[in-house]
C-alpha cells in the first residue's frame, strides 16, 4: 500500500479545486473528494510519485495530488495521440 492510500481521508481541496475537477472531468457530484478516493481504491488505479506530486491513472483519468498536502490539484482526461 502506497503513502499515498494510507493518508486518503487527509485528501482535500480548495472550492476553486473543486469547480476544475467537476469541470474538466463533466462531473455533477457536489463534493469531488469522495469520488476522487473510490477511484483511488480501485484495482485498476495507477498510482505513481514524481517529485512533489501524487499522479493516479484510471480509466481516461488522471488524478493529480500533492504528495505534502494532500491536495487535490486537479483532474483532467487523458489526452488522445
Amino acid at each position: 500500500m502506497t503513502a499515498l492510500l494510507e493518508n486518503k481521508e487527509k485528501f482535500h481541496t480548495t472550492p476553486l479545486g473543486a469547480v476544475r475537477i467537476r469541470k474538466n472531468l463533466s462531473l455533477v457530484t457536489e463534493d469531488v473528494v469522495p469520488w476522487i478516493k473510490k477511484q483511488l481504491c480501485r484495482a485498476d488505479a495507477l498510482i505513481e510519485r514524481k517529485g512533489k506530486n501524487w499522479y493516479v491513472s484510471v480509466d481516461d483519468v488522471i488524478i493529480t495530488i500533492n504528495a505534502s498536502s494532500y491536495t487535490v490539484i486537479t483532474a483532467h482526461k487523458k489526452t488522445k495521440r
